[in-house]
């Protein structure tokens, strides 16, 4: 197999993006940067997952709308200085773990490296 040159790394990638992920009944993760405190932030939700793959409020069964939604409180939220810090305490501080899907623990592990490389460089963070 022959290396990628950057762009069609992106490509391969973009177009991986767009295939069927099955939610994580366990919930979802939002990350952040907390640039004053020098720390990765992931704030983690609960959820359902209905008949058709779709996330779901946890109390009402209603889908839970991707924009314009009303704020949603977290579950649990996790620091941590380095992406390696953040992964620990996610996949080895509780049980069970927030995670219920490999896949999941396999992209948060990718969206958190990303978060600490933006972290060092001072620049923004946006979640993939």
């Amino acid at each position: 197999m022959a290396a990628l040159t950057p762009s069609e790394r992106q490509q391969l990638d973009e177009g991986l993006s767009k295939r069927f992920i099955a939610l994580d009944p366990a919930g979802y993760f939002v990350i952040r940067l907390d640039l004053e405190a020098g720390e990765l932030v992931a704030e983690h939700f609960g959820n359902g997952v209905n008949d058709q793959g779709l996330a779901t409020d946890p109390e009402s069964g209603e889908v839970i709308a991707c924009r314009g939604a009303g704020p949603r409180v977290p579950l649990a939220v996790y620091r941590g200085r380095s992406a390696k810090e953040l992964g620990i305490a996610l996949s080895e501080r509780e049980a069970p773990p927030p995670l219920g899907r490999l896949d999941h623990a396999l992209y948060l592990g990718r969206e958190l490296a990303r978060a600490e490389r933006c972290l060092e460089q001072g620049i923004p963070y946006v979640q993939d």
